[in-house]
């Protein structure tokens, strides 16, 4: 049995962290001055060392979740979403399947993610597709588009990485609509996210609906993003659609 508190999920974090490793994710997730981490704070806990310490306090209160999305520690805002997820994922399972919970899980997580607290790429891309696309998979999809359609970054990515639950269902209609619409947009890591995206419409689904879509688009996409979305075509047809440009 564990107290199930923000503070003990804190404090069995700690017993995990590496100082040593601090400085390296600081550069890796660009926390300096002008960058898109800029002030987030390192613990130097491994991701496999956090999903560990989550499952120990799967049944965590929301109020304490809350506490740790709150903290200004990258490590326990990451640990707070592993929880959350793990928690959808067993309010899911058709043994235990509750639909209410889905929903309030989910809708904390969006309104986690509107105030500023699921803010940055690793923790948008582990979390998206399980607490906003396997929620809305069977149910509208607009919040998608709203989210695409917002001025901050981490809506943004988290809008077309949560297509990915639906990429691995054979469905690649909402992935494709979204990145119509995220063509034109400014950021680096959103060309990343897109691309990756498309990369794995091809992988998951077939290569003729991507390169249907590249056909299409690939003269007007930024180069990072036809980059990532060619990775596994073949190199004759990467260097076509890259002459596109």
């Amino acid at each position: 049995m564990t107290d199930e508190t923000a503070e003990a999920v804190q404090a069995a974090l700690a017993e995990q962290a590496n100082p040593k490793t601090i400085l390296s994710s600081q550069r890796f997730f660009k926390t300096g001055k002008g960058e898109y981490g800029e002030g987030d704070i390192f613990m130097g806990v491994r991701t496999p060392a956090n999903r560990i310490v989550a499952k120990r306090f799967s049944t965590l209160p929301l109020v304490e979740i809350d506490r740790l999305l709150n903290s200004p520690i990258h490590e326990h805002r990451q640990a707070a979403l592993f929880i959350l997820i793990n928690q959808f994922v067993a309010a899911s399972r058709p043994s235990t399947r509750d639909d209410k919970l889905r929903g309030e899980l989910s809708s904390f997580y969006v309104q986690a993610l509107k105030r500023g607290r699921v803010n940055n790429w690793d923790l948008i891309d582990s979390s998206a597709e399980h607490l906003l696309g396997a929620y809305l998979e069977d149910k509208s999809r607009q919040l998608l588009f709203d989210l695409a359609s917002s001025s901050q970054l981490w809506e943004r990515r988290a809008a077309i990485i949560a297509t990915f639950t639906f990429i691995k269902r054979k469905d690649r209609s909402t992935t494709f609509e979204l990145a119509e619409k995220l063509l034109n947009d400014t950021e680096p890591l959103m060309h990343k996210a897109v691309g990756w995206m498309l990369r794995e419409t091809g992988k998951r689904i077939n290569k003729k609906v991507l390169t249907s879509f590249l056909d299409r688009h690939a003269a007007k996409m930024p180069r990072i993003m036809l980059s990532y979305a060619v990775e596994h075509l073949s190199i004759k047809q990467r260097t076509h659609y890259r002459n596109l440009k």
